[in-house]
Parts: structure tokens; sequence; C-alpha cells
């Protein structure tokens, strides 16, 4: 390892650890506000649990949440713990990183002379969003979710959907549901600093892997096969796993090499990203058992694939 590219990881680490901190901290923000706003997460409990309306129902939240996949991922634990319908807080952690505001005004900023492209972003957000929840639906949450996270969400759920044994809770279990009080300010600050820290910690580890990695795969080998139909598609999935820019700024950094590369492959590069990257998978690892975060990648780099082939037969 050359100096040179040492000093390029550094740089590059810096850019996206720096990109990323705000948003991780929004999220944890907003996760303990919600804490504290509904501590037994009644209203979470609200939310739509059909297949098709409770993912729509939780990319809908995304409007209103300034926060990039980063920042998504401690509000959606929130959300599970609450008690939300697993679909809702899906569709939340995968379509809500392209439709909060600030992504919708960046991508209009970098691409205003291409309307088809602001249509379609959020779209196949959603299309991707709801086509991961319904998958990520067909495994039994004791084997989706990880230990500590279910054990949190049982607490909150209704007995008629969890017994007294799984809930740990009342007279069989090790310890007493908690009453529904709303949390001191002393122990809001203790758990949203704890969750930071934890989450910052591997969003650092995220970036060092992503940064090392871009440092020795040039960009420019990915962006060669920028003309080739379904070539273009995969090269463009495979450099927005490899980059692990923030979904605020990443249609910036597409305007850079858009003429490049076919349409399906620069929305496929926007699509892709905010759902999984390098520096996004330890901190789905806090959400996720290994087998949800294979069937994760899995799942959307095939839907981002046949999204952009559609796309490439529309346009070209």
């Amino acid at each position: 390892m050359t100096p040179a590219r040492l000093a390029t990881a550094w740089a590059l680490f810096q850019g996206l650890l720096i990109e990323a901190l705000p948003f991780l901290l929004i999220g944890v923000l907003i996760s303990a506000a919600a804490r504290w706003w509904a501590p037994g997460g009644r209203w979470l409990r609200r939310l739509p649990s059909q297949p098709l309306l409770g993912p729509l129902s939780g990319a809908a939240l995304g409007f209103a949440l300034p926060a990039c996949e980063c920042g998504n991922v401690p509000v959606a634990r929130q959300m599970l713990v609450g008690g939300a319908p697993l679909g809702s807080a899906l569709g939340f952690l995968f379509a809500a990183p392209v439709l909060n505001p600030i992504v919708l005004a960046s991508t209009w900023a970098a691409f205003p002379d291409q309307p088809w492209l602001l249509l379609a972003r959020p779209l196949g957000a959603v299309v991707v969003a709801v086509g991961l929840a319904l998958l990520l639906r067909l495994i039994p949450e004791a084997e989706l979710l990880q230990p500590d996270l279910l054990a949190e969400r049982r607490l909150h759920q209704p007995l008629e959907e969890v017994n007294l044994l799984e809930r740990r809770g009342g007279v069989l279990g090790t310890q007493d549901r908690r009453p529904l009080t709303r949390p001191s300010l002393a122990e809001l600050m203790r758990h949203g600093g704890r969750e930071f820290l934890e989450l910052a910690l591997l969003l650092v580890l995220g970036c060092v892997l992503a940064s090392l990695v871009q440092s020795f795969v040039p960009r420019s080998w990915l962006l060669a096969v920028g003309g080739a139909p379904t070539l273009s598609i995969l090269a463009l999935m495979l450099l927005a796993l490899v980059v692990s820019v923030c979904s605020s700024v990443d249609a910036f950094l597409a305007l850079s090499f858009a003429a490049q590369v076919t349409p399906g492959a620069l929305l496929a590069f926007l699509l892709l990203g905010p759902v999984i990257d390098l520096k996004l998978v330890g901190l789905l690892n806090l959400l996720f058992r290994p087998r949800g975060l294979l069937l994760t990648t899995a799942g959307a780099g095939l839907l981002v694939l046949l999204i952009g082939q559609w796309i490439n037969l529309w346009r070209l």
C-alpha cells in the first residue's frame, strides 16, 4: 500500500464520515424525540399492517424526516422497538432515504433538465421498499431480527400476538413490563448518547472499509462499460456499493458521470446506494440477522437491476 493511496483512503474516509455523522445524529435525535413523545409506542402500533399499505405508510413518513440512510437506521429501530408493524418499519427504512425532502431537493438541483428522473427516483424507491418488505415478511421475525431488538420489540406487543414467555414479562418472565411513563431528560440523554456512540463506531468501521475499497477499485473501471445496457447497470450498482455516499449528495456525484452511462444505470446508482452500501452493512447488522442482511442485499440488487433494465428499454 503506497503512501499516495493511504493519503487518498484517509481523505475519502474523512469525507464519508463528515458527510454521514450529522445525519446519524439527526436520526438519533428523532428516535429520542419519538421515545419521549410516545413512550409506549401506541401510535406506532396503529400503523397499517397490510402487506402493501404497511410499507407505503412507512415510506410516506420519509417525506417529513430530513435524515439519510445512516440516520434512518436508529429511527427504524425505534419503530420496531415500539411495536410498529414490520412492513411499516421496513418501508420507512428502505424508502425514506430517497423520499426525504433534502434528497428530493438535491436530485432536482442536480438534474433540473431530466424530469423523468425526478419522478422515477422516488417511484423506484417505493417499489424497492415494498418489494423488500414483502420479501422479508416471508421470514419469521425471530429469524429476521437481532435477538436484543426482538426482545425489546416483544415488550411492546399485545399479548394476543406474543405470549408471556416470548415477551419475557409478566408472571412467567424474568422482568416486569415497564410502565408507559415519559422518560426523564437525563435518561433520554444517556440512552441517546449510548446509541449514538454505538452507531458511530459501526459507521466509522463502514467508512474505513468503503474508503479502502474506493482507493483500490478505480471508478474508471466501472464506468468503462457505461454504454452497455445491462453491464452499465451492474457496474453502477457496484459503484454505488463502493463509493457509499449519503443519499443527500449522491445526485451531485452521479451528475459527474451521467453523460457516460445509460439512463437505467444512472437510476440504479441513485436507487441502490440508499438501501445498501459498504458503510451501511454494520448499521443494518444492528437490525437484521445475517440471513436478513443477505436477503436485503440480494433482493435490492435484483429489483434495482430490473428497474434499470426497464428504464433502458424505455429511454434508449
